[in-house]
């Protein structure tokens, strides 16, 4: 005796939700990390109207959907498996876009293990689409700032406004403006590819035409963001300061995206290709039966088996952490002496959930002056990351900001340390190097951090990490090399900070 569809439908749909619903319970403090991000963030505030999408397209796909069999599948199974080690490793590193994103493909799986592959692709550009949950994209904002640079410095030219740049910083006419992260135009790039994405396949058939209004749909607000700059320094020359930046934050906020969305869509309005009222695929070729078919209650409870296991490991590992010394000390450094720390230009690494944390300035006999700065961690984990947003050498809204990178500065061992120089207000200036020392790794590298933060989580090894800081006031980096040569490895500095030698 052959289910009914509509009988078939019930019972799948009914064990899909089961099966969502506890995985959003098991990863409920990844869940939460999202909706906060998404209510709060500026930058990924799009990610709210997402699901709200995700639900249209599904309701649109509802005649076609009807006239398929949803069946239990196992092969769904392996993409349910990925998701959890990408979170597993996620956690393991620390990294929280790796845990939102297997959260999304643990779904996505067993979305495909329980509704079966017919219907998995029906669904394929809804499935695909949940991906934009995840809040991604914030690395694109250093080359933005430079784009956005480049746009607005022949612009002030070509009007006559007095213009220099140093880094990110324009001095223009009476004042100096830093083209800051916020104002690289990432958050209008993240937000209008979402958008683009959806209307590439919602309007468009042709693959060509989609690739076109895609690159459109970067283009635009790249090259709008640095009008809006350019607009705001002039505003600044022709009122104050203050007024401009006024009227820019409501412009960038309220009226500024809006105005980018209907700009991309006029340019693709003559060129869709697509009726409102086609039908998203057709339903007579998602007809065969599927290979490995598996028992509905089986599969569902089988998703659920594989997606426990990750948080499993992850609480078997969690245990793990070094012995760190009651006490730490700064290094003594042959031909350097410890003095008074600046009062004229004070900066210090911020590391709130580091273990011990030090910070001292050292000179030697001609006068020059180095600051060092110490944070060590027994163990990387939620709230005590070596890297995390808002920690290192500048804390969110620091008086502090970073001008430009510099070239990387090697210590004896010939480790590299990455090199930035940053500006307050005075002005005064610092160079600041810096060092992270993870498992057996002397690094700069954010992801060779993160790396190996998740090989000593997983599979043993020191659990400490350790950020070496070392700066100087102004542009002069030849004390800090001389105190680099002085100090011997940094790899060697940081683990008996952290008690390994």
């Amino acid at each position: 005796m052959t289910e009914r569809p509509a009988t078939s439908w019930s019972r799948h749909l009914l064990a899909l939700g089961i099966a969502a619903t506890l995985l959003l319970a098991l990863f409920r403090r990844d869940v939460a990390d999202l909706t906060t991000i998404w209510w709060t963030s500026t930058t990924f505030g799009h990610c709210l109207f997402i699901a709200p999408v995700i639900a249209w397209l599904v309701w649109q796909r509802r005649g076609e959907l009807a006239q398929l069999t949803p069946v239990g599948w196992w092969p769904g199974l392996a993409l349910v498996a990925v998701g959890g080690a990408g979170w597993l490793m996620g956690d393991a590193a620390s990294v929280n876009l790796a845990r939102q994103l297997g959260l999304v493909l643990m779904l996505q799986g067993a979305v495909v293990a329980i509704l079966g592959p017919n219907v998995a692709r029906g669904l394929l550009f809804p499935l695909g689409y949940a991906l934009f949950l995840v809040p991604f994209g914030e690395g694109i904002e250093p080359p933005l700032q430079v784009v956005t640079v480049a746009i607005v410095m022949p612009l002030l030219h070509l009007v006559g406004v007095p213009a220099v740049v140093d880094g990110v910083l324009i001095h223009a006419g009476r004042y100096y403006f830093e083209v800051a992260e916020a104002c690289s135009g990432a958050k209008f790039v993240i937000a209008m590819v979402a958008f683009g994405v959806l209307v590439a396949n919602v309007c468009f058939v042709s693959w060509r035409r989609r690739a076109v209004f895609l690159a459109v749909s970067v283009v635009v607000p790249v090259v709008a963001n640095g009008f809006r700059a350019f607009g705001t320094i002039c505003a600044a020359e022709l009122t104050s300061v203050e007024a401009a930046t006024g009227i820019d934050h409501i412009v960038y906020g309220w009226l500024f995206f809006a105005l980018v969305m209907a700009a991309v869509l006029a340019i693709g309005w003559r060129w869709f290709d697509r009726a409102p009222d086609d039908p998203a695929f057709d339903p007579a070729q998602l007809q065969a039966v599927p290979r490995y078919r598996g028992d509905l209650a089986t599969v569902t409870l089988l998703v659920l088996a594989v997606a426990s296991a990750f948080p499993a490991w992850s609480t078997a590992i969690a245990g793990r952490r070094q012995a760190l010394p009651a006490q730490i000390t700064l290094p003594d450094v042959p031909g350097w002496h410890r003095v008074d720390v600046s009062v004229r230009a004070p900066w210090m690494p911020w590391y709130p959930g580091a273990d011990h944390y030090l910070f001292g300035r050292y000179a030697d006999a001609s006068g020059a002056t180095v600051d060092m700065a110490l944070a060590v961690f027994g163990r990387q984990g939620d709230g005590h990351e070596l890297i995390a947003f808002g920690t290192g050498v500048l804390r969110e809204e620091d008086r502090w900001v970073r001008v430009a990178d510099l070239p990387p500065v090697a210590d004896a061992a010939g480790a590299r340390g990455s090199a930035m120089r940053i500006t307050a207000p005075g002005p005064v200036e610092r160079i600041v190097a810096t060092w992270y020392r993870v498992g057996d790794a002397t690094t700069d590298d954010g992801m060779i951090v993160k790396i190996e933060t998740m090989k000593a989580r997983l599979l043993g090894g020191p659990q400490r990490a350790v950020a070496v800081h070392l700066s100087v006031e102004g542009g002069d980096p030849r004390p800090m090399a001389r105190f680099l040569a002085a100090l011997g490895p940094v790899g060697t500095v940081a683990d008996h900070a952290a008690g390994l030698r």
